[in-house]
């Protein structure tokens, strides 16, 4: 019997009827619990901030703030609460503008409820959680040198260390599970990560993951 806490979860969406089905979704896991539910930007991140759930399930078109901006926000004020955005939309700009903001994983509405279960649970231990729809988009852009991708020559290459340690974030891997691989303490990896989002200047294991698809580090068989 696993006595882990479940995972405490802040839903916002503009729609109270679709809130309700995806709670209902969430629920139906032992290891979920929607603990507070939003309508609006402001709300969410009002609640974001109030009480520090685990994972913040965010559409995007939402009043007053999109899902957008309070996974920009919140990533300043509550660092620590992981963004997964739920959305309708595969619309380049929004998924781009998601993954620069911080969020850690990025579903379509289309998704069966056992796939967003598991993004939840993904992105609730340090990993990033794509809908394989927005993977393909994604990729597309990072290997054609189109929007989102950045010149090689504005890019410091990490050290050897931190490498291996932006391989096994590719791989998935959480910090927990890179620090257990490694040998290391959990502090060092989020020291090592703050420093490869420092020299990649990206927000998020996401983008540093894409970017690195992009600069031809890691192949992308690595993404697999």
């Amino acid at each position: 019997m696993d006595n882990h806490p479940a995972i405490r979860i802040l839903l916002a969406d503009d729609h109270e009827i679709v809130r309700k089905g995806i709670r209902d979704f969430l629920e139906e896991e032992t290891d979920l619990c929607v603990v507070a539910e939003a309508a609006d930007g402001e709300q969410a991140l009002h609640l974001m901030v109030e009480l520090r759930p685990d994972v913040a399930v965010l559409d995007i078109q939402m009043p007053r703030l999109t899902g957008i901006q309070v996974a920009e926000k919140g990533r300043t004020i509550c660092p620590d609460v992981r963004v997964l955005i739920l959305t309708a939309y595969d619309y380049d700009p929004y998924v781009f503008a998601a993954l620069r903001s911080g969020a850690s994983g990025y579903i379509l509405k289309t998704a069966r409820s056992h796939e967003l279960a598991q993004a939840v649970r993904t992105v609730y231990n340090g990993g990033s959680a794509l809908d394989p729809q927005v993977t393909r988009k994604v990729v597309e852009h990072m290997t054609s040198g189109s929007p989102y991708s950045r010149g090689e020559g504005m890019i410091e290459h990490p050290s050897e260390r931190e490498m291996e340690v932006l391989r096994l974030v590719v791989h998935g891997l959480s910090n927990r599970d890179i620090a257990d691989k490694m040998g290391i303490s959990h502090r060092t990896v989020q020291g090592h990560l703050a420093n490869l989002f420092g020299k990649m200047a990206v927000n998020s294991r996401t983008e540093a993951a894409l970017l690195a698809i992009k600069l031809g580090w890691i192949s992308l068989d690595e993404m697999a």
